[in-house]
């Protein structure tokens, strides 16, 4: 009897590798990802079945009609509110995003302000003051939220606008929060605050999809004023930590009719998280005099395109001399290879800025091993130096910026929730190149030679590293 139920054990688990194998087939977004898992299911179904409904689904399903559509609540209240941006839409052939309002889903409208913000000081004394301004409601969302001086600050500001009668929606993922402590939840919930993890693995059908993250910043008061960009909260993020050493980072102000696409977004996640859908203020405010072009760009598991890779890849093909791009993770996909490759073949300025100092070291290693490859074409690689860089930033000539929270790999591109403020005005593109260019003044060139001298048993970690990028 023990020997039978082991034999139906073994074919069990070999008949849930095939069928996995099967789906992975069907599903895979990538050849090469089809390729690997259903070798590995197949031969090695013990531990390659439970790592497969883990790490290799390749798309968020149940947010899907989370997103409207099949949510008769969320479709009803989007048809209501999307007229009332009509009078500020521009026309797409401006600034050359029709393709990225379709990937965006969301339309580009005018009567912005969209304000800088370089390194932690500045951007949390923006957050900061637009809580304390807020009179309706704060929604709140990071991915990293630490119980240190800066988080408790944040929890004291909260606090306080709950007890002016403010509402505080207040949005968390449990993995990159994962030492946020209950007291701090708590403490935020009696005072009045709804407080939810976003429950990425919320129900039977999705227990298992764990690899998906909320990797989104966003902040919005009263839907009047919205802020997204590469910060979390945590005294790292005011280069506080010896570790890391000084910070590198930049997030955006914005206000007007872009406001609503952060709100959007917050709006959707939030309702995949809890269930619930909340009364927000869906009419637009125009608050500037020098006002900008801005279309808000979500992008996740949950598309049916590849959002965040495509909206690079648009980015850099539409360069004519000029594309630089930061990122603290450099592992892009092929495409973005492609594009980057292609595009130093037309001449154009292509340079990427990376850290000098890692914090994940196998997405750092992976980089080396099509590095020289990029470098042999013309592509620049620079590593910044004074401390670690963060910072998702794009620019295009001197046309168009993008400031987000999507980093140059697999995880940003396919399998985190992440949000892009794509700005196509010359004005504020002059602001981001004067921020750039003052970084490459803080970076060394990699060269060649460099990537060439490397040891024999550091290329074999190169490459090996770069295998497990698509779950990285």
């Amino acid at each position: 009897m023990t020997a039978w139920l082991i034999g139906l054990g073994i074919f069990l688990i070999h008949l849930l590798g095939v069928l996995s194998a099967l789906l992975a087939l069907m599903s895979s977004r990538t050849s090469q990802g089809a390729v690997a898992w259903i070798v590995t299911l197949i031969t090695f179904p013990y531990a390659a079945v439970p790592a497969f409904w883990i790490f290799g689904r390749p798309r968020f399903y149940g947010y899907v009609s989370a997103r409207g559509e099949r949510d008769n609540n969320l479709r009803r209240i989007l048809a209501r509110y999307r007229p009332l941006i009509d009078p500020y839409l521009v026309d797409v052939r401006k600034g050359n995003v029709r393709a990225i309002e379709h990937l965006a889903q969301m339309p580009l409208t005018s009567g912005n302000r969209a304000e800088l913000l370089v390194d932690g000081k500045e951007t949390f004394e923006s957050l900061f003051k637009g809580i304390e301004e807020a009179e309706d409601y704060i929604l709140i969302q990071f991915f990293i939220i630490r119980q240190d001086r800066l988080g408790l600050e944040l929890k004291r500001r909260l606090e306080k606008r709950l007890q002016h009668g403010v509402r505080v929606y207040f949005l968390y993922d449990e993995v990159g929060s994962r030492r946020l402590g209950e007291g701090y939840l708590n403490d935020l919930r009696k005072a009045g605050a709804d407080v939810s993890a976003f429950n990425s693995s919320r129900g039977i059908r999705h227990r298992f999809q764990l690899n998906f993250r909320n990797h989104r910043k966003i902040m919005v008061a009263d839907g009047k004023f919205g802020w997204t960009g590469g910060f979390n909260v945590g005294l790292e993020y005011l280069g506080e930590d010896p570790r890391h050493g000084p910070w590198r980072d930049t997030h955006v102000k914005l206000s007007g009719p872009s406001v609503l696409g952060l709100q959007e977004a917050f709006w959707e996640d939030w309702h995949w998280a809890t269930g619930t859908v909340i009364a927000l203020d869906w009419q637009p405010r125009i608050v500037c005099d020098e006002c900008h072009d801005v279309v808000i760009v979500p992008s996740g598991p949950a598309d049916s395109q590849e959002t965040a890779s495509l909206l690079v890849q648009n980015a850099i093909h539409n360069a004519q001399y000029r594309f630089w791009v930061t990122s603290p993770y450099f592992v892009p996909d092929r495409g973005v290879q492609d594009a980057l490759r292609l595009a130093a073949l037309r001449g154009v300025d292509v340079r990427v800025m990376i850290p000098e100092r890692p914090d994940h070291l196998l997405v750092f290693l992976s980089a080396f091993s099509f590095l020289p490859d990029m470098l042999q074409i013309g592509v620049k690689i620079y590593r910044y130096q004074p401390g670690f860089l963060h910072q998702k930033v794009m620019l295009i000539d001197e046309h168009s910026s993008a400031v987000g929270t999507v980093n140059l790999d697999n995880r940003s591109f396919r399998l985190n929730f992440e949000i892009t403020a794509f700005i196509p005005d010359r004005n504020f593109a002059s602001k981001v190149k004067e921020m750039l260019e003052h970084d490459f003044a803080n970076c060394r060139q990699i060269t060649l030679n460099e990537i060439q001298q490397r040891p024999l048993w550091r290329k074999l970690m190169s490459r090996a590293a770069y295998l497990l990028s698509p779950v990285q």
